[in-house]
């Protein structure tokens, strides 16, 4: 009687930069090296390890994920070719496709030509493996390179029947920061094969934001459009309490234009939100249904602690700032949300009504102020980020929004708008003040000559810069990291993606 096969737990990375990894493995000795030819059947509907090699059909399930991400599976079905039309209809249905089967025998060949090829969920590749085994700890390890004719990728694997000992050996070689991407998964983004694109829609109080992404295989995201669009959206919110019809029209104008181009780009939904803008007007149900009537949307209106959560999400997923006390703040048009944490953990969040728009039509910083202008505006601006008051100083910083972006991109001359340049960069205090005395000044046209400004942004800059001058005062911080990410790409994660952020 043969013993009973132990299902392993499995981790796997991709990647050309996984040089702490190959560092371990040329300080130590292969156990030994293979060269495998085999060919996977890759399916849109799931992510099971099907592939032919030696002449048999080997079939592995996925049974279980643990709160490590490591992947548990099990062998269904190891058989030679020719094979039974139940054993073919086991394998099919491990890969989630329901496909036609005549009876009789399958050789390999009848296999792709009768059923892979006539599938429009499957797809068969071709894949060399040079793979390298090594043990890492208790556990056993391949470094390997798979060759397909759609390109070669590295990937580095490791597994054991203790998923402690997995966990520990990832840590080894320094890859416990990445995700795990099974053998399937990593293949099919490498083809292409289970792309899908989405879109989120960010009403804000000063602009409009659209974003559109593609969610590979692998649980990578690509970016495919990335925009914003001024439409000033809370202009004279603040005297009337409620949204003006020529800005309700400007920014229902952007809107429809974001989701048709959202549906150009073939996304495959499309979540739209406002922010403090609608939180604050007392007529948003009314301009809601608006967006409704005239785009097809449902406008979801988010409160300021949603918001701030989901702008930690997106911080923290763009931006390494190593371990301890976090807080992110983002501040928009109308408000300012801070939320306070520790790596994926949120301890605190709240939103203040802390806005560039505001505080620009309070005290005119739309032009020309003399300094007491300026001071006065510090002092109103302090009073209402009480909430930060005697609050211990945190170990990182991350500031994101369009005010924080357009000071690193005027510290940073960019005449063209660069994110990777501006994702990570830091803004000092001393630097903020040397911008806020730049505009304020010169006039509004006379800042928007400045170099890395948005000429739209003119207008709020001067307000925007106060504000985060202020935040860095009230936390006791003499800088910040910018991150260009934020609430759009929060919502993008969570709700089209897989991750989210625990915790209050």
């Amino acid at each position: 009687m043969s013993a009973e096969v132990v299902p392993r737990w499995e981790w796997r990375t991709f990647g050309d930069d996984l040089e702490e990894a190959e560092r371990w493995f040329a300080a130590h000795e292969s156990e030994r090296a293979q060269e495998s030819d085999e060919t996977y059947l890759l399916s849109s509907e799931s992510d099971a390890s099907v592939k032919v090699r030696g002449g048999q059909l080997d079939v592995k399930r996925r049974e279980r994920v643990d709160d490590d991400g490591l992947e548990q599976w099990r062998p269904v079905l190891k058989g030679e070719f020719p094979l039974s039309a139940a054993d073919v209809g086991t394998a099919l249905e491990v890969l989630g496709v329901d496909a036609p089967l005549p009876e009789g025998d399958y050789s390999q060949e009848r296999l792709m030509d009768e059923v892979v090829a006539r599938s429009a969920d499957l797809l068969s590749l071709d894949v060399h493996k040079r793979r390298e085994h090594y043990t890492v700890g208790e556990a056993m390890a391949e470094l390997s390179e798979v060759r397909t004719e759609h390109g070669s990728r590295r990937t580095i694997a490791v597994e054991s029947e203790d998923p402690a000992v997995v966990v520990a050996a990832v840590s080894e070689l320094g890859l416990s920061s990445r995700h795990n991407v099974n053998m399937a998964r990593g293949l099919k983004a490498l083809v292409g094969l289970g792309s899908r694109r989405y879109a989120v829609i960010d009403v804000g109080t000063n602009s409009v934001k659209l974003f559109v992404a593609e969610l590979h295989a692998d649980g990578e995201w690509a970016t495919i459009v990335d925009r914003s669009e001024i439409t000033r959206l809370g202009e004279g919110l603040a005297e009337t309490g409620r949204l003006s019809d020529e800005a309700v029209a400007r920014t229902l104008e952007a809107i429809a234009a974001m989701v048709d181009e959202a549906r150009r780009e073939r996304a495959q939904g499309i979540a739209a939100v406002a922010t403090a803008g609608l939180r604050i007007a007392a007529d948003s149900e009314q301009r809601a249904a608006e967006v409704r009537e005239r785009t097809g949307l449902e406008l979801e209106i988010l409160s300021g602690e949603e918001e701030s959560r989901l702008a930690y999400l997106a911080a923290t997923a763009s931006v390494g700032v190593g371990e301890g006390k976090l807080v992110v703040f983002d501040t928009g048009g109308g408000s300012s949300q801070f939320t306070f944490g520790e790596g994926d953990h949120v301890d605190e969040r709240f939103s203040v009504d802390v806005g560039a728009v505001r505080f620009t039509e309070r005290f005119g910083l739309d032009g020309k102020v003399d300094e007491e202008t300026v001071a006065a505006a510090y002092e109103a601006i302090a009073a209402d980020l009480s909430r930060l008051d005697d609050r211990p100083v945190p170990d990182a910083m991350i500031g994101i929004g369009g005010a924080v972006t357009n000071l690193a991109a005027v510290k940073l001359e960019l005449a063209d708008y660069d994110p990777d340049a501006i994702r990570g960069s830091v803004l000092e205090a001393g630097e903020v003040e040397r911008q806020i005395e730049l505009y304020r000044t010169r006039s509004a046209d006379q800042r928007r000559e400045i170099v890395g400004l948005q000429p739209k942004r003119a207008e709020v800059i001067l307000a925007g810069a106060c504000i985060v001058r202020s935040v860095l005062t009230a936390l006791g911080r003499g800088s910040l990291t910018v991150s260009d990410r934020g609430l759009r790409h929060g919502l993008m994660l969570e709700r089209f993606g897989t991750r989210a952020v625990s915790g209050a």
